[in-house]
């Protein structure tokens, strides 16, 4: 059991593991283990979400998504294959958690007096400043 937060869970049966071989350093080893990892999770079919969270999940990592709703997450950081999954599997975690949490809303509030003062007076300055400059003077006649 995976634990996203607290009473959502994941199996570990709803995740696919595909390996396949990494790129990058590794001499020899690259080119006969397979070490990459590419972690599936099935979550417009998964059992442990309500249909509330897996719109929201959804929604919020489309670009994760594929058109049958399931996640892609791929780790090939680490020489070794169980190093790999683990940090997949972490980084799913971390997905699934930032994309259940709600998001704040905003409250609307009133910009203050002093701001608004502050506002054009910086604005009555720049203005003088500006007029200053194109200001063209005869006493060098």
């Amino acid at each position: 059991m995976i634990r996203i937060s607290s009473g959502v869970f994941i199996s570990e049966d709803e995740l696919v593991f595909r390996f396949s071989r990494s790129g990058g350093p590794g001499g020899q080893n690259v080119n006969k283990v397979n070490t990459r990892v590419t972690v599936l999770f099935d979550a417009a079919k998964a059992k442990s979400f309500s249909d509330v969270q897996k719109k929201r999940i959804l929604k919020r990592l489309a670009t994760r998504v594929d058109k049958n709703g399931v996640i892609r997450v791929v780790s090939q950081r680490y020489r070794t294959q169980k190093a790999n999954r683990m940090a997949a599997v972490e980084r799913l975690e971390e997905l699934l958690r930032e994309a259940l949490k709600k998001e704040t809303v905003r409250k609307k509030t009133k910009v203050p007096e002093a701001a608004k003062r502050r506002r054009l007076e910086e604005k009555k300055q720049r203005s003088l400043l500006k007029k200053q400059r194109t200001e063209k003077s005869f006493e060098l006649e």
